[in-house]
Order: C-alpha cells, then sequence, then structure tokens
C-alpha cells in the first residue's frame, strides 16, 4: 500500500520500480487522476458545506428581520444545498474507493539491488553479503551420492505403506495425503524441531495464533484483495472467516492498528501451524506426491522492525532458515529473487532450495522477505521513535521452514537402497532414539 503523496511527489522513481514487477495495473498519471478526482470531489462538498452554513446564518438575520419571503427563500436553497452534500459525499466516497482499491492491487516496489527480471530465470544465486561460492560450499551440508537410482519420497513412502493418496482422495479429493506410523511421527518430529530451534537458539516468541481470520487481516498481509482465489472461507455470523494461507497472517496482523515503542522492537514471532491454499492456477503443475498440498504444516518466522534494522534483520532470518537445513543435514543453495518472479508484498526476497535427489533438482522450502512498510501501512501499524516521531513498521516473514517439504527432502537426502530412510541425528530425540524407518517386507 503507498502514500498517494509520496507517488505525487515521485511518479517518475514509482513507474521505473514497478517497470520490472509483472501485472502491474495502474501508473503513477493513473493514480495521480483519480486523486484528483478524489480532491475535486471533496473540494465541492467543502464549498456546499460552507455556502449551506452561511445561508443558515442568514436564514436567521431575515426572521429576525420578519422577511418571511426571503427566509422561505433561503431555505429552500439551503435545502437544494443538502442535497448537493449529500450526491457530493456519494461521489467523494466512490472516489476515495476507486483510489484505494486502486492502490491495493499495486505490488510493492523492489529494493535497488532486487535483480530485473521476467521470471525465475532470472533469480540470482546468493552467498551472504561477503559470501561465494567457496565459502557456502564449506558452510552447507555436501549433496549425497547414490549408487542406485534415487527414489522420489512418495516412491519410498507409498512402499512403506505410511503415504497414503488414495485414503486422503477419498476423504477429501486431490492434493491431500494421509501419514501413518513412522512417517506421522517423523513430520510431527520435524516440525518440534524447527520450532525448538527458533525459540531455544534464534530467540523467536512462540505463538499459538487461530486459524481463522476476518477480511481485514489478510488485507493487512496482502492476500486480499489480489489473491482471494488462493483461500478458503467459511460463513460466519453474517460474514466469512478465512483459514489461513500461512501463519504470517495472524502473527504480522498482531501489531495493526497499533503504536510500539521503540524498544519493544525488534518483535519476533514464531508458529508451527496447518496452512490451507487452494493452489489457484497450479493444475497440473506437482501433482505426484506431497510438494503442492492444499493442506500442509509450517513453521512461520515474522519479525516487526524499525526501517534502519530491517535489512541486518532480513540477514538473520535468512540465516535462521539455513540454520534449520544446515543442523538437518540437507544440501540446498539460497537464490535472491527477481522482480519478475517475487512476491506481490515483497520488497526483497531470498528462497532457499533443497536439494531433492529423486526429482535430481533443487525446490523452494523456505521464502524469506523483506516488506518495509507497505504491509503496515495497510494494517497502520506503527511506533514511535526515541524522538517521539511515530513512524510505520517494517515487517518481515520466512517460512522457517515447510514441514512437509522439509520431510520430502529428509526422505530423499536419507534413503537408503533397501527402501529404509535414515533419521537425521538432531530428529532422533523427537523420535524417541529411532534411527530408521524400515523397509516394509
Amino acid at each position: 500500500m503507498f502514500d498517494i503523496n509520496w507517488i505525487k511527489a515521485n511518479p517518475a522513481a514509482f513507474d521505473a520500480a514497478l517497470a520490472g514487477r509483472k501485472n502491474v495495473p495502474f501508473t503513477a498519471a493513473q493514480l495521480l487522476e483519480m486523486d484528483e478526482s478524489r480532491r475535486t470531489a471533496i473540494a465541492a462538498v467543502e464549498e456546499a458545506q460552507a455556502k449551506r452554513n452561511a445561508l443558515s446564518k442568514q436564514i436567521g438575520q431575515a426572521k429576525a428581520q420578519k422577511d418571511e419571503a426571503k427566509a422561505q427563500a433561503l431555505m429552500d436553497e439551503v435545502a437544494h444545498l443538502k442535497d448537493v452534500v449529500q450526491s457530493g459525499e456519494a461521489a467523494r466516497k466512490e472516489a476515495e474507493d476507486k483510489l484505494r482499491q486502486a492502490l491495493s492491487v499495486i505490488p510493492n516496489l523492489p529494493l535497488a539491488e532486487v535483480p530485473r527480471g521476467n521470471d525465475e530465470s532470472d533469480n540470482v544465486e546468493y552467498f551472504g553479503r561477503n559470501g561465494s561460492p567457496e565459502t557456502a560450499a564449506k558452510n552447507r551440508p555436501a549433496k549425497p551420492s547414490f549408487g542406485y537410482r534415487p527414489r522420489e519420497h512418495f516412491e519410498t513412502g507409498e512402499a512403506l505403506g505410511q503415504m497414503d493418496f488414495e485414503v486422503a482422495a477419498k476423504l477429501s479429493g486431490a492434493r491431500f495425503v494421509v501419514l501413518k506410523s513412522h512417517l506421522a511421527r517423523l513430520e510431527r518430529a520435524i516440525g518440534q524441531f524447527m520450532l525448538d530451534l527458533h525459540v531455544d537458539e534464534h530467540g523467536y516468541t512462540e505463538v499459538e495464533p487461530p486459524y481463522l481470520v476476518r477480511d481485514e487481516a489478510l488485507f493487512g498481509t496482502n492476500q486480499l484483495p489480489k489473491f482471494e482465489e488462493d483461500l478458503f472461507f467459511v460463513p460466519h455470523g453474517e460474514g466469512r472467516l478465512a483459514l489461513i494461507p500461512t501463519a504470517e497472517v495472524p502473527l504480522t496482523n498482531f501489531v495493526r492498528e497499533s503504536i510500539l515503542g521503540e524498544d519493544e522492537l525488534p518483535m519476533r514471532l514464531t508458529a508451527l501451524t496447518p496452512c490451507f491454499r487452494s493452489e489457484a492456477g497450479s493444475a497440473g503443475r506437482d501433482t505426484r506426491g506431497m510438494l503442492r498440498q492444499h493442506q500442509f504444516n509450517k513453521v512461520e518466522m515474522v519479525a516487526i522492525t524499525t526501517p534502519e534494522a530491517s535489512g541486518d534483520e532480513h540477514e538473520k532470518m535468512l540465516s535462521d532458515a539455513e540454520d534449520v537445513l544446515r543442523q538437518l543435514g540437507i544440501h540446498y543453495r539460497v537464490m535472491m529473487l527477481s522482480t519478475g518472479d517475487m512476491g506481490f508484498g515483497a520488497q526483497k526476497t531470498y528462497d532457499l532450495e533443497a536439494w531433492l535427489p529423486g526429482q535430481d533438482t533443487y525446490r523452494e522450502i523456505s521464502s524469506v522477505s523483506v516488506c518495509g512498510d507497505f504491509q503496515a501501512r495497510r494494517m497502520d501499524a506503527r511506533y514511535r521513535d526515541k524522538n517521539g516521531k511515530v513512524r510505520h513498521v517494517h515487517t518481515l516473514n520466512g517460512s522457517g521452514v515447510a514441514v512437509g517439504r522439509a520431510l520430502i527432502a529428509v526422505m530423499e537426502n536419507y534413503q537408503q537402497e533397501d527402501g529404509s530412510v535414515l533419521i537425521p541425528e538432531v530428529l532422533q530425540p523427537y523420535m524417541k532414539g529411532l534411527k530408521t524407518i524400515g523397509a516394509r517386507s
């Protein structure tokens, strides 16, 4: 969400920053034309109200002078002006709603360092602020090697008899899965491990948020209005609630309509929740296995901070997500997304991509974004700095990480030729010491 006054002062910069973004519906000139219509409508209402107030005083004076004819004429004009004000108010509201709607569907402005591009082919591998391919190779787990064709996760899971898509389809349809026995426990272990890591070592506060949220919360984190078709809604009273597509929604909205103290920042929150997505537009993509589900678990990280600290916070959040994969022993890479591949509300995004031997490729397992004050303006989330000035906070969010995709990565990277799966050492305490999920005889 943007300040129209900033756009008015910087129209060329606004258009230039959005040049690499997809599906930008309005230019600065079009937005400023809407704003001018809004201002004209406001001015017309104010002029009519001022004239009506002035005439109302004259009515009293005419009656005091016993000039009933003049008083009646003035009352007739005041009645007409009342109608003018009412119609003007309707025009003002229409103009304001039109401008607000237009501003709400414009994506965030990318930061200068974000690579310009059309799609994921223009993403750039990222090795850290002062990193290199050599240092990354030393700090990240190595790719596993196999003396046989590595299986995909669903091949292993179905052979173990612990991953069932047919039963899930009978219960709920496509893009659902039933996990059983040790695989069900392994997924639970992965989520608990990640949550403990972020709380105990990375400084986040654990939260158990609601899984149903109002439209206002979805607007605040920019799921509405642009991505309404991706959401699952349920009736609630005379309105509706939505199942959360990510815990980013409730966690970030903790600070909506608030003025925080600077000493409360940074605020770091984490939650392990189910997420619900309709996957609109993904027909035919990743139809086998667990990669793209309507319901999945994810550990989310959210940070609320000052504008000056948000860049460093972004790097910390990336490191926190990387730590999950390092401790799990999963080889990965980090990509800085191009303007054509970046999410709607992000200023800059890093994707962590885990190596999946069964697919012989990298797949996204975490996305870590800084949003600047884009969401804060939609939520009216602010803080009072040390000088007493009230400013919008900056918000950040990231997967820490997607639990189902982490399960996929563990199953593919730790698979054995006999069909069994070794359990990473850090997860064994959560599995009551179990070290292997064995092949079914």
